[in-house]
C-alpha cells in the first residue's frame, strides 16, 4: 500500500475502523474465481428449473405480498413456502404475532444436530415485498433458495442443529422495528437462551451483471472491490469476522462462481438491511448472502422487479455453492467454540 493510499483511506472514517480492526475488510480465505464459468451440467439446469418454479409462483401467481396492503397475497405465500417444506419430509412449525390485528407468521423447519444438537444454525430469508413491487428478486430469489437449501438438507444429518426460516415484515414499515418477522424469532431465541452459532441471511441473490461499472458500493469502499457486478456478497460485522470468513471460505471451495466478503462496522450504509441485523441485536453472529441489491439492482423496490430480471443459472450455481456453507457451519470440529464458526 502506498503512502498516497494511505492518506487517502484515511480521510475515511469507515476505512480508518476497518484497518484498526485488523483489515477484516480484505482477509477474506480462499480466492474468488474469474474467468469463464464451467458449462452448466444437467443437475445445475434441474436446479435453476426448480428456482425459477419458486420465484414464478411468489411473484407472478402471487405477486405482491404484504400485511399493508396485500394480506391475502400474503398469506397465500407462506401457505405455499409451508406446503414446499411439506414435501421436502419436514413439519413445519408457524410462529404466529400480532401486528395491527392480524396474525403474521414466521415458519421454521428443523434438523436436530447429533452431536452438538444444543448449538443451531439458521438458514434463513423474507418472504414479504415492498409496497408496489413483485418482488421476484428482493425476495423471492432468497426464499427460492431457502426452498432448495432444505430440500437438500432433508436427506442429511448434522452435526449443529439446522434450522430453515421463512421471516415475515422484513419490509417497511417493519424493518428494524419491533414487529419485524426476523427480530420476534431472534428475541425468542434469546429468550429461551438458544445457542444461535451462526445466522446466514438470504436476501436478493439473483442479479448480476458483466457490464464495467454495474456495481457501486457505500462511500469509500469502491477501491476495495470490483466495478464489474457479477459476484455474490458475503457481508456482516467486524464482530463476526470469522463467521464471514469461514463461509466465504465453504462457498468458495464448493463453487467455482465470482465471491467477495467483507466484515464491515455497523456505521456502513446498507449493511445491515436485512434479517442478519435482528439477530445482531440478540448478540448472536449473523450475515447477509447478497447480490448488493440497490448497489447493483437498477429495478430494486420497483415494479419491475419482475421474474425476467433474474439469472436462473447463475442463481443456481449460487445455490450449489450455498450447499457447502451449512454443511460446513454444522459440522462438529471437536473443542470448536461457537464464536469460532
Amino acid at each position: 500500500m502506498t503512502g498516497q493510499t494511505r492518506r487517502q483511506m484515511w480521510k475515511w472514517p469507515v476505512l480508518r475502523d476497518c484497518f484498526l480492526a485488523g483489515w477484516t475488510t480484505l482477509r477474506m480465505p480462499g480466492r474468488t474465481h474469474r474467468g469463464p464459468l464451467l458449462p452448466a451440467d444437467d443437475q445445475l439446469i434441474q436446479l435453476a428449473v426448480g428456482l425459477r418454479r419458486h420465484v414464478v409462483h411468489l411473484a407472478e401467481e402471487i405477486g405482491e405480498r404484504n400485511l399493508q396492503r396485500r394480506p391475502a397475497q400474503l398469506a397465500q405465500a407462506a401457505e405455499y413456502i409451508e406446503s414446499d417444506l411439506v414435501k421436502c419430509g419436514y413439519e413445519v412449525k408457524r410462529h404466529g404475532y400480532e401486528v395491527c390485528g392480524s396474525t403474521c407468521y414466521n415458519l421454521e423447519v428443523e434438523i436436530p444436530g447429533m452431536t452438538l444438537p444444543d448449538e443451531i444454525v439458521i438458514v434463513g430469508a423474507h418472504y414479504d415485498s415492498v409496497a408496489g413491487c413483485p418482488a421476484a428478486n428482493d425476495n423471492a430469489s432468497g426464499v427460492a433458495a431457502m426452498l432448495a437449501l432444505a430440500d437438500e438438507f432433508s436427506r442429511r444429518t448434522t452435526g449443529r442443529t439446522l434450522r430453515f426460516l421463512a421471516f415475515v415484515n422484513e419490509e417497511a414499515p417493519y424493518a428494524h422495528t419491533n414487529q419485524m418477522g426476523s427480530w420476534v424469532y431472534a428475541r425468542r431465541c434469546r429468550e429461551r437462551n438458544e445457542k444461535v452459532a451462526a445466522m446466514l441471511s438470504l436476501e436478493t441473490i439473483g442479479y448480476f451483471s458483466d457490464v464495467s461499472g454495474s456495481q457501486k458500493y457505500p462511500p469509500g469502499l469502491g477501491w476495495l472491490y470490483p466495478s464489474v457486478g457479477n459476484f455474490i456478497a458475503f457481508i456482516g460485522h467486524t464482530r463476526y469476522g470469522r463467521l464471514v470468513r469461514h463461509v466465504v471460505q465453504a462457498f468458495r471451495s464448493s463453487e467455482p462462481f465470482p465471491s467477495e466478503g467483507a466484515a464491515l462496522p455497523e456505521i456502513v450504509s446498507h449493511i445491515g438491511r436485512s434479517d442478519h441485523w435482528s439477530f445482531w441485536q440478540e448478540g448472536y453472529p449473523a450475515l447477509m448472502v447478497t447480490d448488493t441489491a440497490p448497489f447493483r439492482y437498477p429495478h430494486y423496490h420497483t415494479p419491475e422487479d419482475t421474474v425476467d430480471k433474474i439469472d436462473f443459472e447463475k442463481l443456481a450455481r449460487v445455490v450449489r455453492g450455498l450447499r457447502g456453507v451449512p454443511g460446513a457451519l454444522v459440522s462438529h470440529v471437536g473443542g470448536e467454540q461457537n464464536d469460532s464458526l
